[in-house]
C-alpha cells in the first residue's frame, strides 16, 4: 500500500529558504511521494552582500537577482505574501490583492523562513524619511537620491542648503552600514569628477553607531583598521550616538553616556543638517511572524535544538526569524547568510529524518569566519583562523561571494562589472523609476485589523 504524499512548504525565498529547498531537492527531488513548495513575494534570490555594490553603481541591477524557479527547479513555486500560518489546520494562507486572488496552501511539513525587516525602533518620522538599505529597489532608489542631490549641489548658491545635499549619514556601524558608507564614499569621489563645482572636501560621508566601537563582530584590532582607513579616506565616524529624529532636512543625535544623568544634557544633543539618511540600524522579525499563532519571543519563533517550533513538530523555523541562542553566550545569533545557510542544511536533514523515521540532528554553529570590505580595495576578514586587512581581505570576499553565487551566469556578469569597475568610473545616470503600486496594496492589507 502506498504512503499518502508529504508536501513540505517553505515559506521565504531568501538564502535560508533557497538553501533549505536546494537541500530538500537533492534528497526528494527524484521521490514522487514528496511534494516540494516554496511561497516568497519575489521571484528571486537577491543576493544581500553585493546591495551596497549595487547601490554605488559598480554592479548592475539585474545581476545580483537569482531567478528561484532556475534555482530550485524540483519546486513548485508561488509568488505571493504570506498572510496567516495555521500551524492547527496546517495551512498557509496567502495575501489577495487586485490582480492576485487569495489562496490557502495545505502542508505536511513547514519551514518558516521569512526573514526579517528593518527596525526603526518607533521612530515615524525615521521610518518616513529615512533609506534604507534591504531589498534591490532600496540600492537603486539610495543610488538615484545621491546623483540627484550632487545634481542639485553643482548649482546651488545657498551654502547651507548646499552642504545639506553633499551630507550624507548612514546609521548602523555593523556589516550593512560600514559597507554602503565605503561603497558611497568610492561613488561620491568617482562622480565628482563630473561636477566642476563640487570639491572633495565639500563631500561628507558619516556614520553613526550607537556602540563605543564599529563592525562589533570582529576583533578590537581589525575593527580599529577599518575605521582608522575610513577616517583616512574622509568619513566620519562618530560612535556612541544614537539617532532621535530626522525630519527630512535635519537628523537629530545624542551622545550616549556610560554614566548616564538623570538630567538631560543639552551638550550632548547635536543636529546634522542633510537631505539624505541611510537607516541601516537593525532588524526586527516580519509582521507576519508576530500575529502567527506560533509561540514566539521578541517577535522570532521559538525553536529548538533540532531547530523546530516549539509545540508544533514538523515546523521549523530558521534564519533571521528564528529565535536560536548562542549555547556559548545566551544571546541570539547575529542574522547573517552564513548561519541562515548553516540553519538550512541541518532543518533539511532532520526533515528527512522524520520522514525515514531516523535520528534528528541538534543544530550546532562553527563559524567559517567573516568578512567586510571598506571602499577603495580594501577590507577586513577572520578566515581560517587568520586576522586579515587591507587589499587581501578585500580580494578574500570578493572571491568568497562569488563562489556563493549559485548560478554561472551570475558570477561571470559579477566578475565582469568588477573588472570594468577597475578601468572605468561609475555610470552617473540617475533612472527615474515607477513605484510599484503593490507595496501600498500590501502595506494597506497589514494595518488590516484581523482577528485568526
Amino acid at each position: 500500500m502506498a504512503r499518502n504524499k508529504k508536501k513540505i512548504v517553505i515559506l521565504g525565498g531568501g538564502f535560508a529558504g533557497v538553501e533549505c529547498a536546494r537541500q530538500l531537492e537533492s534528497e526528494f527531488g527524484n521521490d514522487p511521494e514528496i511534494e516540494l513548495v516554496m511561497v516568497s513575494e519575489d521571484n528571486f534570490l537577491l543576493f544581500t552582500p553585493m546591495l551596497p555594490q549595487v547601490a554605488s553603481g559598480m554592479i548592475e541591477t539585474r545581476h545580483i537577482v537569482l531567478p528561484i524557479r532556475t534555482i530550485c527547479q524540483k519546486t513548485k513555486f508561488y509568488e505571493g505574501r504570506i498572510k496567516n500560518i495555521d500551524p492547527y489546520g496546517k495551512l498557509v494562507t496567502l495575501w489577495g490583492t487586485g490582480d492576485k486572488r487569495s489562496i490557502s496552501i495545505h502542508y505536511d511539513f513547514l519551514v518558516v523562513a521569512l526573514g526579517s525587516e528593518t527596525n526603526f525602533f518607533g521612530m515615524a518620522d525615521v521610518e518616513k524619511n529615512a533609506y534604507t538599505m534591504k531589498t534591490l529597489n532600496d540600492a537603486v532608489m539610495l543610488r538615484n537620491r545621491v546623483i540627484d542631490m550632487l545634481e542639485q549641489a553643482e548649482n546651488e548658491t545657498d551654502p547651507i542648503l548646499r552642504k545639506s545635499f553633499l551630507n550624507f549619514v548612514v546609521v548602523g556601524g555593523g556589516f550593512a552600514g560600514i559597507e554602503t558608507a565605503g561603497e558611497l564614499m568610492d561613488l561620491l569621489l568617482d562622480a565628482r569628477k563630473h561636477y566642476p563645482t563640487i570639491h572633495k572636501d565639500d563631500l561628507k560621508v558619516i556614520v553613526l553607531e550607537a556602540l563605543p566601537m564599529i563592525l562589533p563582530g570582529f576583533n578590537e584590532k581589525l575593527a580599529e583598521f577599518a575605521k582608522e582607513k575610513m577616517v583616512d579616506r574622509g568619513i566620519d565616524i562618530r560612535l556612541q550616538t544614537a539617532v532621535t529624529s530626522f525630519d527630512g532636512n535635519e537628523v537629530t543625535t545624542k551622545v550616549l553616556d556610560q554614566n548616564p544623568k538623570d538630567s538631560i544634557d543639552e551638550s550632548m544633543i547635536n543636529v546634522i543638517r542633510t537631505k539624505t539618511l541611510i537607516w541601516t540600524a537593525g532588524v526586527t522579525p516580519v509582521n507576519t511572524i508576530k500575529r502567527s499563532m506560533l509561540k514566539t519571543d521578541r517577535g522570532k519563533v521559538i525553536i529548538d535544538e533540532y531547530l523546530e517550533a516549539q509545540g508544533f513538530p514538523g515546523i521549523f523555523a530558521i534564519g533571521d526569524c528564528a529565535l536560536f541562542l548562542n549555547p556559548e553566550t545566551k544571546r541570539p545569533f547575529p542574522p547573517t547568510a552564513q548561519i541562515a545557510e548553516a540553519q538550512a542544511k541541518t532543518a533539511a536533514k532532520n526533515l528527512k529524518a522524520i520522514i525515514t523515521n531516523s535520528e534528528k540532528e541538534k543544530f550546532e554553529y562553527q563559524s567559517k569566519g567573516q568578512m567586510a570590505i571598506i571602499g577603495k580595495r580594501s577590507g577586513i576578514a577572520t578566515f581560517l583562523g587568520m586576522n586579515i586587512s587591507g587589499f587581501w581581505a578585500w580580494l578574500i570576499w570578493r572571491n568568497v561571494y562569488l563562489s556563493k553565487i549559485p548560478t554561472l551566469d551570475k558570477k561571470i556578469r559579477v566578475f565582469l562589472d568588477w573588472v570594468i569597475d577597475l578601468f572605468f568610473d561609475r555610470d552617473i545616470s540617475r533612472l527615474k523609476l515607477m513605484k510599484r503600486d503593490d507595496e501600498k496594496e500590501y502595506k494597506e492589507l497589514d494595518e488590516v485589523d484581523d482577528v485568526w
